[in-house]
Parts: structure tokens; C-alpha cells; sequence
């Protein structure tokens, strides 16, 4: 560490901006990670997209010895990352994990903004309302605003769900190019979940296209019978759609003939969003 002479001749540290790291440190090779940390990060994202897992599962499906894993899970139970229920013998996220994302979404201005406009998309509606972002071939939920009614969507902070299924998620692939649409989709199974998902490419690209023309999607049924959503995309300041925002409710309620009432409501709030976070809505 730097240091100077006052008058009286006592070393003091030298003042200048604070730094995140040392200097000259700019790289991310090994010399520069903690790679028990690292093993235990990924113990823990592991154990994020597959809860309920016994500890040999865990360490046979990572190829990691069950010692180790357990060093790991023990470690993050001790801070509230995970949690182990001792009757099923099995390892879940904890409530701490929840508490730390729910500190980065208040970092992201567009949950805070989303909410007021979700507020009112709901009393508009009077379906639920969400906003969700892509994470991979999945759609991540970020926020909801519940309707009254006792008959709901629900889909919690944090929950996933296939693009392909979701109506977020086909608002989302709706506005990629057809590289990017490719490499989203690579690799990936169009895993059917009811009568009425669309499980084949070109069928889906069509739908797509549709979706891109009236500046709307539509999950009927696709994901859970019984339950319909429709869904518009949000644009940042370079004109990407960076979130979805969307109203999800029961066949009984969100009826063929409510759509065209229903998206215009859906397409304003998604508009709205835009312009609040510095960004603005497709032509």
C-alpha cells in the first residue's frame, strides 16, 4: 500500500479513488478465482434449476464426490442459501437465495418502473399481470401484480418456463432475427405440455411471424390447460426487446372474443414501459 509523510513524520495511507480490485488485476484467469468457491457456485446453481435433489444425485449428476458436495451444501445451509428437508432427504434453494435476488431486481429500474404500470394493466384487465425477461431458452418471471379474483395465474419471482410455452417467451422470440431465433432454440426440445403446444419449429416460426405482424402473443392453453395469456414486448434505448409484459387468466375470464379488448390494453402498458425505461415501441 501506498504511503506518504505528514509534518509531524507518521506514515498515512495516500488518498485516491477507491478501488473494486487491485491494480493491474484485469484478467479472469486462474491466478485471479477461488476455485473451491467456484465449485461451490456451481453446487449451487446446479441445485437453483433442479430443486429436490439427495446429495448422491447431486454429486453423481455433477460428477463430483458426495464428500465434497456435502462440504459444499453444508457451507451454504450454514448461510441460508440452501436448506435440507430431513424427512424427503433431499436439498433445496434457500430462503436467503430469494432474499439476495430480490436485492438485484431493486437494483433494475425496470421492476420498480413495471410496477405502477402492471398495477393498472391488472385493474384494466382484472387478470394478473407479469413481466419477465429471456434467461437462456426460458423465460424468467421477475414480478406479478395478482388479480382479485379467486381463480389466478400465479407465476412467482424467480419461476422459469419454456419460451416456446409462454407468452412473454413468444414475445420475446418474435422480435430476434432468424441467427439469433437459432441459436435461442438450438439444441432445444419443444417439449409438449398440453394438447395445444406448438412442439414443431416451422409451426413455431409461423406463429412467430404472426405475433411480430400484430405486436402481440398469445399462450392459449400452450403451457396449462385452462389458462390463456397475452403478452407484448418491452424496448430499451437501442430498440431491443429486453422484457415481456403480459396478463395471464382462466379460458372462463381471458375468452377468444376478450383478445382484441385485452391486447390493446396489454400493448399500451408494454409501451408505456418502454418510454419509462428511456426506450420506445416498434413502429
Amino acid at each position: 500500500m501506498e504511503r506518504t509523510q505528514t509534518d509531524d513524520s507518521k506514515p498515512t495511507r495516500a488518498k485516491g479513488k477507491p478501488r473494486g480490485r487491485p491494480r493491474g488485476w484485469d484478467d479472469k484467469t486462474s491466478q485471479n478465482t477461488i476455485k473451491s468457491l467456484d465449485r461451490a457456485m456451481e453446487v449451487f446453481e446446479y441445485l437453483s434449476e433442479a430443486q429436490g435433489k439427495a446429495l448422491t444425485t447431486i454429486a453423481s449428476e455433477m460428477g463430483q464426490s458426495p464428500a465434497t458436495v456435502y462440504r459444499v451444501l453444508v457451507t451454504l445451509e450454514g448461510r441460508g442459501l440452501v436448506e435440507f428437508d430431513p424427512i424427503e432427504q433431499i436439498w433445496h434453494i434457500g430462503p436467503k437465495a430469494f432474499v439476495i435476488g430480490a436485492r438485484f431486481l431493486r437494483r433494475s429500474s425496470l421492476v420498480d418502473r413495471a410496477r405502477p404500470i402492471m398495477r393498472r394493466l391488472m385493474e384494466q384487465t382484472g387478470e394478473t399481470a407479469n413481466i419477465g425477461v429471456q434467461k437462456d431458452a426460458s423465460v424468467l418471471f421477475l414480478s406479478q401484480v395478482e388479480t382479485h379474483s379467486s381463480i389466478r395465474a400465479f407465476f412467482p419471482p424467480g419461476t422459469l418456463s419454456p419460451m416456446h410455452a409462454s407468452g412473454i417467451g413468444k414475445a420475446l422470440l418474435a422480435d430476434m432475427d432468424a441467427d439469433r431465433l437459432n441459436r435461442t432454440l438450438a439444441g432445444q426440445r419443444l417439449e409438449m405440455f398440453t394438447e395445444f403446444t406448438i412442439t414443431d419449429l416451422d409451426s413455431l416460426v409461423q406463429d412467430l411471424t404472426e405475433i411480430r405482424a400484430r405486436g402481440y402473443s398469445i399462450d392459449g392453453e400452450e403451457k396449462n390447460l385452462g389458462m390463456r395469456c397475452i403478452a407484448a414486448p418491452v424496448y430499451d434505448v437501442n430498440g431491443e426487446a429486453v422484457a415481456g409484459i403480459s396478463v395471464s387468466g382462466p379460458t372462463s375470464r381471458v375468452r377468444l372474443e376478450d383478445i382484441d379488448r385485452l391486447s390493446l390494453c396489454v400493448k399500451d402498458a408494454a409501451r408505456t414501459l418502454s418510454l419509462a425505461i428511456g426506450g420506445a415501441a416498434r413502429a
